[in-house]
């Protein structure tokens, strides 16, 4: 007769009949299954094992034969209880359904075959097998003779002898559940049979495992007090070997010659003197030896003597990078600092150099080492996931070490370096702490001077390191460990100082690196500026030392060739060697278009113009966008259609335009965009295809709108304007409040060009349409009629 169950679910285990078996219930739909059937007079549940481990039981994720049951014993806790099991018969699930936030299965019982004849002789010797081995394995488990011996005697029924040893099998889930399911009683006992002889075949081998340690053991305790024999032996006769006694000499001198702080002092003390009491063959004396070692060679007291020249340091700088004055002026400051103070300002200082790959963050770093005197050492920090990594591990492990601060500082000799951590951004963190954390008490200039390293276990001064750190992306650095740091931002280089880089230093780089002499090949500038325009797109500058790198191996292959004996290349000699141009910049229109306005962009590898196209067809009043836009430049486009809508007499766009759909599509489709900036380009775009007026193409325009017809300022205009130049474009619109920024543009190229600066969206109308101007606040058009301008919100 079927019946309806709730169901408890396994993960672990199997119960099986005639089992009584404590668990652990905490998953909500476990607790609400015991719940309804502690409500069931006889207290049953359906108890089946899972397929899987998982956290969520799924009606699919589990067997369908298991076990009826009876809940015995139940002790609430916190978040869950504890209970007995106790198997009653098998069971097996017809249907599963969900009711009440538990699962109740209709459980109809297991018909099993009828048992073979007892006086069988196959079946009488396998049922002795069973009974014999599982008495053997509890033997072997440390289960007492006597209550082996009642158990057995007190089970004859085979069928549950068989059940009885499989559940105090170790045996994997999916191996349990075939005895389960397994009903015929011969078969069960065969299985059985099987499981519990692997049992004692791995219990034998895990008992000669242990010997075999134990002689070790033995051995290597009996070779320790052999040697020392052996030592005491040659010492006597005259004939030991003094260099090992030489050479813990020296390493006392050298402990004792250190400027130590008193704690520093007392633990070296204390170490020695085990050292001095443990034999000398020992494990402890080696961990023990390494350690004063590990002390000795540690800069306490040894310092760089730093070069206080600022002008000497600005020509090195210099010599080693173009551009990047903020990092240099930087630098210089501290140094300043430095002469003035007569070096008696001893506090170290701790940059974060960040930007996009390749702009020469860790470059930099060198240079200053080399600027102001001092040593360079430089770890790299990239998926680095051990607290241990930073601050080493204690000594109570075996192979411990100190961690890499400590090592860097041994490996630099010196107690003032630059210190260098790569790719900060990138410290991952797992079960073993999070290293970021352990690099606050580093990086803190109040804490630092007490570093404390959990193999050294005393106190290190870390105050005088200059610490420059670099990083790809700020937002991943903990804010903790940001917030005691000075950020650097390094820019994407623009293309005029790639090229003063590239003629500068790449060339006469990849010439030595490809084995050619300087007058064998010669590069012009327009060679150079095709390459970063045609053949990279970047923020940096590795991608076009490694295409200068392939120019300069195609000429060298030429010259061991014997076909020349130099080169000179020009624009047009660079296409025939590297191939076609995978990089394709967009130039300007050639004409004035009626909903196509240019706006501009900037990204890491640095800026350029984009088209936003606007057209208005036949539909229902709605706004399309296309053009894998972001929800900010989304907002952008529908804050401009909404400020065309409510100023449409201003704007002398007829109201039944508004009944029609308008699509905006921003090219290249393929590549995400976003941001606030292309404000003013959208309301061009829209304003035109609605009014039917074209957009002048030889205007590039930013900034972000309201819906007031407000202009607000936005980032990276030296960026965007220089890539707008290099599109052919010389004339701008933008915000008012970032006219300053022009300041960081050229000279020649800010002498060229012509830049309006708005304050208000009808401003920005009036000179990106065609044939409109702005006059006595009122916008007119060279056919058509003027409003009064909307009221801009302040």
């Amino acid at each position: 007769m079927s019946k309806h169950l709730p169901i408890v679910a396994m993960r672990t285990g199997v119960l099986f009949p005639g089992m009584s078996l404590p668990i652990s219930a905490a998953r909500p739909q476990t607790l609400r299954a015991i719940e309804a059937a502690l409500r069931d007079p006889d207290h049953h549940v359906f108890v089946v094992a899972q397929r899987d481990d998982g956290e969520d039981i799924d009606p699919d994720g589990l067997y369908t034969i298991g076990t009826v049951a009876t809940v015995g014993s139940l002790q609430r806790g916190l978040g869950g209880a504890r209970l007995v099991l106790e198997g009653q018969a098998r069971g097996i699930a017809v249907r599963v359904t969900a009711q009440d936030g538990y699962l109740v299965a209709t459980v109809a019982p297991a018909t099993e075959p009828p048992p073979l004849d007892a006086k069988d002789p196959t079946f009488v010797a396998l049922h002795r097998e069973v009974r014999d081995r599982a008495a053997e394995l509890a033997r072997k488990r440390g289960v007492p003779e006597d209550a082996v011996e009642q158990m057995l005697q007190q089970i004859t029924d085979p069928g549950q002898l068989a059940d009885l040893v499989a559940g105090y099998l170790d045996a994997p889930v999916a191996e349990r559940q075939e005895l389960l399911e397994a009903f015929a009683i011969e078969d069960r006992l065969r299985r059985v049979v099987v499981l519990v002889q692997r049992q004692l075949d791995v219990l034998s081998a895990q008992a000669d495992i242990q010997s075999r340690v134990k002689e070790e053991l033995g051995g290597r305790q009996r070779e320790v007090y052999l040697r020392e024999q052996l030592r005491a032996i040659q010492k006597e006769l005259g004939e030991g070997d003094d260099g090992g006694d030489d050479a813990l000499a020296d390493l006392k001198a050298r402990l004792d010659a250190l400027p130590l702080e008193d704690v520093t002092r007392k633990e070296v003390n204390r170490e020695w003197a085990r050292l001095s009491r443990v034999g000398r063959e020992s494990m402890e004396s080696q961990v023990i030896r390494t350690y004063l070692e590990t002390i000795a060679e540690l800069p306490w007291g040894t310092r760089t003597e730093e070069l206080l020249d600022v002008a000497a340091a600005a020509k090195i700088l210099d010599e080693d990078h173009h551009g990047l004055g903020e990092v240099k002026d930087r630098v210089l400051e501290f140094l300043a600092v430095h002469q003035l103070s007569q070096g008696r300002q001893k506090k170290g200082r701790i940059l974060l150099f960040s930007g996009p790959p390749g702009v020469g963050k860790t470059s930099i770093a060198k240079s200053i080492a080399r600027a102001m005197g001092r040593t360079y050492v430089r770890i790299s920090l990239g998926g680095a996931r051990d607290e241990a990594d930073i601050r080493g591990h204690r000594r109570t492990y075996i192979g411990a070490l100190p961690g890499r601060i400590i090592n860097g500082m041994k490996q630099a000799g010196s107690r003032n370096p630059v210190f260098l951590l790569d790719e900060i951004d990138k410290l991952g963190v797992s079960h073993q702490g999070d290293p970021a954390s352990a690099l606050l008490e580093v990086l803190d200039p109040a804490q630092n001077d007490s570093f404390t390293d959990h193999y050294l276990g005393v106190p290190f001064d870390l105050s005088e390191v200059m610490f420059i750190a670099t990083a790809n992306f700020v937002q991943n650095i903990p804010g903790p460990l940001l917030d005691r740091m000075e950020v650097v931002d390094f820019a994407g280089y623009t293309e005029r100082e790639k090229l003063a880089i590239a003629r500068d230093y790449l060339v006469g780089r990849q010439l030595v690196d490809n084995g050619l002499a300087p007058a064998q090949l010669t590069l012009t500038d327009d060679a150079i500026r095709e390459v970063i325009t045609g053949y990279t797109r970047e923020a940096g500058v590795r991608q076009l030392e490694r295409e200068l790198g392939r120019l300069a191996r195609k000429v060298t292959r030429r010259i061991a060739a014997r076909e020349i004996e130099h080169a000179t290349l020009d624009r047009d000699d660079v296409r025939p060697l590297l191939g076609r141009p995978r990089v394709h910049p967009e130039k300007a229109n050639r004409e004035d278009r009626v909903g196509t306005a240019t706006g501009m962009y900037y990204t890491p590898a640095g800026g350029d113009i984009m088209f936003i196209e606007a057209a208005p067809m036949r539909g229902k009043g709605e706004l399309i966008l296309t053009g894998q836009l972001g929800d900010v430049m989304r907002e952008s486009a529908r804050a401009a259609w909404t400020f065309a809508r409510a100023n449409a007499a201003w704007l002398s766009i007829d109201d039944h335009v508004f009944e029609r759909d308008v699509h905006i599509h921003v090219p290249a489709g393929a590549i995400p965009k976003d941001g606030p900036s292309a404000g003013i380009a959208m309301a061009t775009a829209i304003v035109s295809a609605l009014s039917g007026r074209p957009a002048r193409h030889d205007i590039a325009m930013t900034g972000e709108i309201t819906l007031s017809g407000r202009v607000l300022p936005i980032g990276g205009l030296k960026e965007k304007i220089l890539g707008a130049v290099r599109a052919g474009i010389e004339r701008f619109v933008i915000p008012r409040d970032n006219a300053a920024d022009l300041d960081d543009l050229p000279a020649d190229v800010r002498d060229r060009l012509t830049v309006t600066p708005v304050d208000t969206l009808g401003e920005a109308l009036a000179i990106t349409l065609r044939d409109t101007t702005l006059q006595d606040g009122r916008l007119r058009f060279a056919a058509g009629r003027a409003a009064e301008p909307p009221r801009l919100a302040h």
